[in-house]
């Protein structure tokens, strides 16, 4: 009953509350895209508002407990359901590694991918990609150099090129078997607005850091030829609209807006957590520089979920206001303790999950209207 009722909100709101037509063109990064692709970015800014989608980062590849290729989930053994999106990381893919920054093989990932496509799903790619100045990890902040040098004329340049296409190849193997090219969300540079991050806003100046986005998504589109991608621009916490666009790199560059913010210290924070993500999403809803552009909540949660009724009383009092398009929690780490961001059976805060999942306005997997026909 519960997905009955959202596909006749969703079709009713789409039409009769927006005005949107279904021929009516949308401004796109990639105008070659394809019609999948097209069709999930439609379908996205018809539910911004209305319907959030549930997301987890690293679903089907570990858990708590476990660690295999078998399709295992720790929200499927909650709920019932899978994630209505699902979130990857693309790190060490630009060594040639087989394993990424999780030690997720990018074989495995691969299938997941197209499995969670063809359930209907979404799935969202980061990129913690190594320091190419000095050797060391994302984390690495010890050259304030990086960007610059990975432009082109940098010394760096045709090292990041070797990487730009070990990517390129991983997303052009995104096929079905009968030739479908998955859509995927790409979030390159997150997390800006720090400097924990060699990308960071005190590594690099406004204009590199734009540069650097604009050469990644004019390689990817133009001259690899992907038309599977909606490129995706994810700040972390800000006070300001000022703040978020600084180093907006244009609408003809950006295709949605994101916001990665942690709830952390637990419930000495939650007012504040809660006040902030309110606040924030509020900008993005009413932001002339929007323009229509979808927004989504891409990375939260609260470590080991300290609070057992975390996803009703602080999260989707966070999120209830400015519906976001998607909100993703972070990973359930298989090897470090206390390291998870979902439930798994047995812990506390399972109940409380199930209430979420139940709620009209929350979707996971199998409640999802179709994601890539429009």
């Amino acid at each position: 009953m519960k997905r009955v009722v959202q596909l006749c909100l969703f079709v009713l709101a789409a039409y009769a509350c927006t005005g949107y037509q279904p021929d009516q063109q949308l401004e796109m990064v990639d105008r070659n895209a394809t019609k999948e692709t097209r069709a999930l970015y439609a379908n996205m800014v018809e539910m911004q508002g209305r319907s959030v989608m549930f997301g987890h980062q690293d679903d089907t590849s570990y858990g708590i407990g476990w660690m295999d290729d078998s399709g295992q989930s720790d929200v499927r053994k909650v709920t019932g359901d899978y994630p209505a999106v699902y979130g990857w990381d693309m790190g060490h893919i630009e060594t040639g590694s087989e394993l990424n920054i999780d030690r997720v093989p990018f074989s495995q990932m691969r299938e997941q991918i197209i499995q969670s496509f063809e359930r209907g799903g979404v799935n969202t790619l980061g990129w913690h990609l190594q320091n190419p100045f000095t050797g060391g990890s994302a984390w690495d902040v010890s050259s304030e150099g990086v960007v610059r040098s990975i432009l082109p004329g940098g010394e760096k340049h045709g090292l990041f090129m070797q990487w730009l296409d070990n990517l390129a190849g991983f997303i052009g193997s995104l096929r079905t078997e009968e030739g479908t090219a998955v859509p995927v969300l790409f979030r390159p540079y997150h997390e800006h607005t720090g400097s924990w991050f060699w990308w960071g806003e005190t590594l690099c100046t406004k204009e590199d850091y734009i540069a650097l986005w604009h050469f990644t998504v004019d390689y990817l589109r133009d001259t690899k030829q992907l038309h599977n991608i909606l490129y995706v621009y994810s700040p972390d916490f800000v006070v300001d609209e000022q703040a978020y666009f600084d180093r907006y790199p244009g609408d003809a560059y950006v295709d949605i807006l994101g916001l990665d913010f942690y709830h952390r210290d637990g419930e000495a924070k939650t007012q504040e957590y809660i006040a902030n993500v309110q606040r924030i999403l509020a900008m993005l809803h009413d932001s002339p520089q929007r323009n229509g552009k979808p927004y989504i909540f891409s990375e939260t949660g609260a470590e080991g979920i300290p609070i057992a009724d975390w996803f009703n009383r602080v999260l989707y009092k966070a999120i209830e206001p400015n519906k976001p398009v998607y909100v993703l929690v972070w990973r359930n780490a298989f090897d470090i303790p206390g390291h998870f961001y979902a439930p798994y059976p047995g812990h506390p805060s399972e109940n409380d999950f199930i209430q979420f999942k139940n709620r009209m306005d929350i979707l996971f997997e199998t409640e999802l209207p179709d994601m890539y026909q429009h």
